[in-house]
């Protein structure tokens, strides 16, 4: 592999121009004053696959935004990497905390700061770069890939499913990679094998048909607020379980090879409490803080209204109140399974002279592979040859829905390689990249094709 890796450190100033050009396009998927510039994005990374070597690269119109798809096939023979990633990105507000304009990359202290450079087009661009290596050196690639880049991420890839199950035989391959998760921290790598799903729910509470005074009604009418705060109140106990009837039905028990694995990795209980400013942590002290973390269901409160929250007094009985509520899913929880236990739930538990009415947002199904597979293997070998460093086993507590995608559609199970770090910014002003972690994570993934030669 010598020619290939020197190829890959003598382009790295190239590498990191390219990817520039890249962040400069601000394709903010959201955001439909921008769609023209997701479609140049999504043009932009057409022309660079076409520059790079790929066979075949077509740009292919969603109801919303593209999805770009690229293969290289070496020998039909050989297994086949499915890469997913994403170039849309995040709004930059609020502009005035950002130090540098967001969409003109700064290199400063040995990091790249742009917006999208972490969250996805840095980490996409690694396993580009790292094919690129092989085909500009006319060394055969040890495995077939093909890359599936859409630009709907980060409004919960509305169109995904969708092209997956209408393009299964084009998206066939053996195990796919991912990198939009962070390492563990800095020199140290993980890959995660568990995501939990997601159910997203916005409760509205209504009494009278207008807003009331209250004194000459206190007493009389039903307060929708007091009314949801009962409610709220309902569905957890003192220890943060949630009492919804067969929440917990499909949540698997925590396997001791998992147990096992977690056990490695620090805590950092004390550590969070401080940068939190909280004097405890919560939960089912019966499981670790990162089994609860990254293994156990949760139900949260995300944001609440009702009634007058102005500056100053008004006397009201207010008409409606509402609560979004998340409830982050694992093992087999189905998600519409339990919207259906949250719909029973209310019902029992709302107070007379109410009614009730539930909005489903979005819902993705929790996901996991096995950390002893052929493929993780590989990953941690290419891990360990990159950054000198065997990899921590890690879940995550937040939810990529492509990943259950890929299993239920495709069948095929998804390595988690992450190169940014927890303190990297995404979503925030002042997003960034690690230069050694973009020139690793190409490293990483040319050794991680590598391995799966003998995988």
């Amino acid at each position: 592999m010598k020619e290939i890796l020197d190829y890959a450190k003598q382009s790295q100033k190239r590498y990191l121009d390219e990817l520039v050009d890249f962040l400069a396009i601000p394709s903010i998927s959201t955001d439909s004053s921008h769609n023209n510039d997701v479609i140049n994005c999504a043009d932009f990374l057409k022309k660079h696959l076409i520059e790079v070597g790929f066979q075949q690269v077509d740009v292919i119109s969603t109801k919303r935004h593209p999805i770009v798809y690229a293969e290289y096939i070496q020998d039909k023979h050989l297994p086949t990497v499915l890469i997913y990633g994403h170039y849309d990105v995040q709004p930059a507000e609020p502009y005035e905390l950002w130090e540098s304009d967001p969409f003109k990359a700064v290199i400063k202290n040995d990091y790249i700061y742009a917006r999208g450079v972490a969250d996805d087009k840095g980490q996409i661009f690694c396993h580009i770069k790292a094919v690129e290596a092989y085909i500009k050196n006319n060394v055969a690639l040890p495995v077939n890939v093909k890359f599936v880049i859409e630009g709907e991420e980060e409004i919960g890839s509305l169109n995904l499913p969708e092209f997956i199950r209408e393009n299964k035989e084009r998206l066939k391959a053996d195990i796919a990679l991912i990198s939009d998760s962070p390492m563990y921290a800095k020199g140290q790598p993980s890959l995660c094998f568990s995501l939990r799903g997601l159910l997203y729910v916005e409760l509205f509470v209504k009494g009278p048909n207008k807003d009331l005074h209250s004194g000459q009604f206190g007493g009389l009418v039903q307060n929708p607020i007091h009314a949801l705060a009962v409610l709220l109140a309902s569905f957890k106990d003192e220890h943060d379980n949630v009492v919804i009837e067969g929440f917990y039905d499909d949540v698997p028990q925590i396997s001791e090879r998992i147990k096992q694995s977690l056990s490695g990795v620090p805590n950092s209980d004390e550590t969070l409490k401080k940068d939190l400013d909280v004097t405890t942590l919560v939960g089912d002290t019966t499981f670790s803080s990162n089994e609860r973390k990254w293994l156990r269901p949760t139900l949260d409160c995300n944001g609440i209204y009702g009634g007058y929250t102005k500056e100053g007094a008004k006397t009201i009985i207010p008409s409606e109140a509402s609560a979004k509520i998340s409830m982050r899913l694992v093992g087999k929880q189905d998600p519409e399974d339990i919207l259906a236990k949250v719909k029973a739930h209310i019902s029992k538990h709302t107070l007379k002279g109410i009614t009730t009415r539930l909005k489903l947002h979005s819902y993705a199904k929790p996901a996991s592979m096995s950390i002893d597979s052929k493929a993780m293997h590989a990953a941690q070998k290419a891990f360990e040859r990159s950054y000198q460093n065997t990899p921590y086993y890690v879940g995550e507590g937040g939810t990529i829905p492509v990943v259950a995608d890929f299993k239920e559609l495709l069948s095929i199970d998804t390595v988690m390689m992450g190169f940014n770090l927890p303190d990297d910014g995404i979503h925030s002003p002042n997003e960034r990249f690690g230069l050694e972690n973009f020139y690793k994570g190409i490293e990483t993934s040319l050794y991680f094709l590598d391995e799966l030669r003998n995988a």
